[in-house]
């Protein structure tokens, strides 16, 4: 397998984010689905709207998010689309719950544990979708980026609790750690064959860099600057040049990262997925300053 192209730009606005999807050379094809985090109400580092807002509209997308396996303010339909609206998202576009109404068991052929995934049953609505992911740390998976957004992201509230309790949903917060992350892989893996891998791209926004998620309500401030916007056809060349970019950094904050990265084995997600097929962590950057 060759190198993967990811390309990079260090300026963080809604211009660099449509002159770095240009930059990919494909066009999402039908109806899109932009995957982003809406984000749990009480954090603020989840891609704002005006920044995402002229891509969406050039993509004619729809914002899709799923409900959470935590009792939380988006835990609820009705409480999720309360937040939708308080961040701002549906000022800008049409939102879609994809679990709303119901999930959709998709098949996980050859995975390190799961067989099945579930996801929003709206994703069958979509042809092609951008995943579009804030790249930060998280309290269990070490970084959320690309991998975690289409695992945990786009599975129903019941498939997240099913990929975190490695197939036993009640064993959520208990199931042995690196076989969560390698169930991660296995939703992955799922979602990218239901779709179709021509049909996903992927764009990291390296900004507002906190150890936490953007699913805490009270995430930690950053310690390390803003890094720039990654963006790849190979979801694990993507991730895995982001983790490179923080381990790289000149910032002295960065250690901070770094440390929740290691302490949750956070790159075992990326080897997983590379294992499984699901791209490569060798890469060429590709830089548009």
């Amino acid at each position: 397998m060759g190198k993967s192209k990811v390309y990079f730009t260090k300026e963080i606005t809604a211009e660099s984010l449509q002159k770095i999807y240009a930059a990919l050379g494909v066009q999402l094809r039908g109806k899109v689905a932009i995957k982003i985090s809406t984000g749990e109400p009480g954090g603020h580092n989840f891609l704002q709207p005006n920044l995402i807002k002229p891509l969406v509209d050039q993509l004619k997308g729809t914002i899709v998010e799923c409900n959470t396996a935590y009792e939380g303010r988006r835990y609820s339909s009705e409480e999720h689309w309360k937040a939708i609206k308080e961040h701002g998202f549906l000022d800008i576009a049409p939102c879609d719950i994809m679990d709303e109404q119901a999930e959709l068991s998709i098949p996980v052929t050859n995975g390190k544990h799961l067989t099945e995934n579930f996801v929003g049953e709206h994703l069958t609505n979509y042809d092609s979708m951008l995943m579009l992911s804030h790249f930060k740390g998280h309290a269990m998976g070490g970084f959320g980026g690309a991998l975690k957004n289409m695992s945990i992201g786009v599975a129903s509230g019941h498939g997240k609790a099913h990929i975190h309790g490695v197939g036993v949903p009640a064993n959520l917060w208990t199931a042995d750690h690196d076989s969560f992350l390698e169930c991660m892989a296995d939703a992955c893996k799922g979602v990218m064959d239901y779709m179709g891998r021509r049909n996903i791209v992927y764009i990291n926004v390296a900004n507002r860099l906190s150890v936490d998620c953007d699913c805490s309500s009270n995430p930690e401030e950053p310690k390390m600057a803003d890094i720039g916007i990654f963006a790849s056809l190979d979801p694990v060349a993507v991730d895995q040049a982001c983790v490179d970019a923080v381990y790289n950094s000149p910032d002295p904050g960065k250690s901070h990262l770094i440390e929740r990265i290691e302490s949750r084995n956070g790159i075992h997600t990326v080897e997983t997925a590379y294992e499984l097929g699901l791209g490569n962590r060798e890469y060429e950057v590709v830089s548009l300053d």
